[in-house]
């Protein structure tokens, strides 16, 4: 019998927490360190996946280190995991942010063992959601990842956490009823519960009509991704929540949303994806456009950063309904870019909190004397979400705009390409504008002393400028796996 990798890399976070919750009072320091271990082996284990991931011509359209077992017989639902070029560079993206998320919650002193344990079953949650290949399975992992996210912004949260934290259980709990309408709607008219069998249905006769099951489902995926009008819960839950909840937050929770757009929408319902792609790509212009806009009001840095990532998701959407080959590897690329670039960017911010206790714009200033280390990898960070050449913001936006630009898929597809190009411009405005007012003009005698970032913050930030760098100097690393996921979704949309 193989050994079932894709098992081992869902739960080890699990059992660490396990280990964690049992650990004795006296142990209680070793916390971070049992987190730190299985969150790495998990890293580890997906490299390995990643490294021995067939990408030849002939298992285009084939699920690969599939695991599948009868689960509840009487329903048809299976224990079933598998992973392809969309989803296994999502793997790889939530078990590195896990191994950073543990190094920037080292010096966590309130109630160490759950805080860890907690993260650990974040983790969890969110790497069964990108593996899973049954709904019933998928909806499950979904489930479960409210819980450890409710309890991190709730407990160790700032500000008003606790509405932050209710705020974003609404939200997600609404969008999730609608999604179990809609699986519930695909077993009744189907009888199956298989990602892969269902793929392009064609089924007869419907229990209600395919574009209301569509609707049902996407409206849970809009909600995580978030897509506007339905995005007011993440600068909350963004601003209100610890620094490595924010990481994991921007770096993989959001993406939960675009993937689920391609593995379930496109996948599923691709004629009907077809039909109202010219509504999302316009959705995806004011995404882009509108949160560039508010983001460049902000005052608290943290909340500046939460409403970037609601423009630089707009790039997402936008590469989903373009539905084209290019601009879905785009799209997919974007998520993953993003999730390095941003969880980056909330951990910089969680460091220039933590060392000056200060995250309003106004009273900041003049930091790069104190903390030329941060201030450095800052400007990379920012540099990299503006999108400058050799950075993999650079890489994902170039192919995601070449790849919805050359669509067949909507009509004035250009026009909408142009507009979210623009936002571009925007984003290097308020990063630069962000980037001069707290780091540079003139030194402020409040932060003399203030401590540049320490050992354990250098491992950690640069573990994420290595990966930044990487993929965006050569991004093939990454574009040869996901177009193997990608090209039977555009056979099936005949595009």
């Amino acid at each position: 019998m193989s050994f079932s990798f894709l098992s081992a890399i869902v739960f080890l976070p699990l059992i660490g927490a396990v280990v964690i919750v049992l650990l004795p009072k006296s142990l209680l320091k070793s916390a971070k360190f049992v987190a730190l271990s299985f969150a790495l082996v998990a890293f580890v284990l997906s490299l390995v996946v990643f490294c021995q991931f067939d990408r030849s011509s002939g298992v285009v359209g084939q699920m690969q280190f599939e695991e599948k077992i009868v689960w509840i017989s009487a329903i048809n639902a299976y224990y079933h995991l598998g992973v392809d070029g969309i989803s296994l560079p999502m793997v790889i993206l939530m078990t590195f942010l896990g191994v950073l998320a543990v190094l920037v919650s080292w010096r966590i002193d309130l109630r160490p063992r759950e805080y860890f344990a907690w993260l650990l079953l974040l983790e969890t949650s969110i790497l069964g959601v990108f593996c899973s290949l049954d709904l019933i399975l998928f909806f499950l992992f979904w489930e479960l990842e409210l819980i450890p996210m409710y309890f991190l912004i709730s407990i160790w949260g700032s500000g008003r956490k606790e509405y932050s934290a209710i705020k974003y259980v609404i939200y997600t709990l609404t969008g999730s009823a609608l999604m179990l309408a809609g699986i519930l709607s695909l077993y009744f008219t189907t009888g199956t519960l298989s990602m892969v069998e269902l793929t392009g249905l064609l089924a007869a006769k419907p229990v209600i009509p395919f574009t209301a099951i569509f609707f049902l489902l996407l409206v849970g995926f809009a909600i995580k991704l978030p897509v506007f009008p339905l995005h007011t819960w993440l600068p909350d839950a963004h601003t209100d929540a610890p620094t490595a909840a924010s990481v994991v937050l921007a770096g993989a929770l959001l993406k939960m949303g675009g993937y689920g757009m391609i593995r379930v929408c496109v996948s599923i319902f691709p004629a009907v994806a077809l039909q109202y792609a010219p509504l999302f790509v316009a959705l995806a212009v004011v995404n882009v456009l509108y949160g560039a806009g508010v983001t460049m009001r902000q005052k608290d840095l943290k909340r500046l950063i939460a409403y970037s990532s609601v423009s630089h998701m707009g790039y997402v959407l936008l590469g989903i309904f373009a539905l084209s080959p290019v601009s879905l590897t785009g799209a997919t690329l974007q998520m993953f870019s993003h999730g390095i670039v941003t969880g980056l960017l909330f951990a910089m911010v969680g460091l220039v909190y933590e060392k000056s206790h200060e995250r309003n714009l106004d009273n900041l200033g003049g930091l790069a004397r104190q903390m030329p280390v941060i201030a450095v990898v800052f400007t990379v960070a920012g540099l990299a979400s503006l999108g400058l050449p050799g950075t993999s913001g650079f890489a994902a936006e170039f192919i995601t705009f070449v790849g919805s630009f050359s669509s067949a898929a909507v009509k004035w597809i250009q026009v909408y390409t142009v507009l979210g190009v623009f936002g571009v411009v925007l984003t290097a405005g308020y990063i630069l504008w962000m980037l001069q007012r707290v780091f540079y003009g003139p030194p402020q005698e409040k932060f003399n002393g203030v401590p540049d970032a320490d050992n354990v913050d250098k491992v950690c930030i640069f573990s994420f400028v290595v990966a930044i760098m990487l993929v965006g100097l050569y991004p093939a690393i990454l574009t040869n796996v996901i177009k193997i996921g990608v090209e039977p979704l555009t056979q099936l949309l005949g595009l």
